[in-house]
């Protein structure tokens, strides 16, 4: 049987729409390939941006910053001596850009102005620290990203 060239692109095309198709599905009903949002709701986020920024401006004003440092047994969060540390409120999230079923947060809860969070929560990769705490009635956001080995 002899095909003529009008079938050849339609076979064509039918080939190559169900090779698409059978890609499409693939990434859709297999759970390795998460496409979920890094936040969820990222319209209420959005309008709260200028708040945010903010918070970030007076974390970047400050004299004395926190340090955020990571060691192999923990995340170790220093705030500054000069700190009343019964008067800081807030709370630290840590999340992974890659999956978001790992990420967690927990209150600030400072033992002579320090914060630590046990590695045994952090599987190997980057992670985002966001820090949203007030002090004194001003409220601050401290981002950083740290590597875990």
């Amino acid at each position: 049987m002899k095909i003529n060239w009008g079938t050849g692109i339609v076979i064509a095309f039918a080939l190559f729409i169900t090779f698409i198709m059978y890609f499409v599905y693939k990434v859709q009903s297999d759970s390795k390939y998460d496409n979920d949002l890094v936040v969820e709701d990222y319209y209420v986020h959005d309008m709260a941006f200028s708040d945010e920024m903010k918070r970030a401006e007076n974390a970047i004003h400050l004299k004395e910053k926190p340090q955020i440092q990571y060691s192999q047994s923990a995340v170790i969060i220093n705030f500054p001596e000069s700190f009343n540390a019964s008067e800081i409120k807030g709370n630290v999230a840590l999340y992974r850009p890659s999956n978001k079923k790992f990420d967690f947060q927990s209150e600030i809860k400072l033992k002579d102005s320090q914060m630590i969070i046990e590695n045994k929560k952090l599987i190997k990769g980057l992670w985002k620290v966001n820090m949203e705490w007030e002090y004194q009635g001003k409220k601050f956001l401290s981002q950083e990203s740290i590597f875990v080995d």
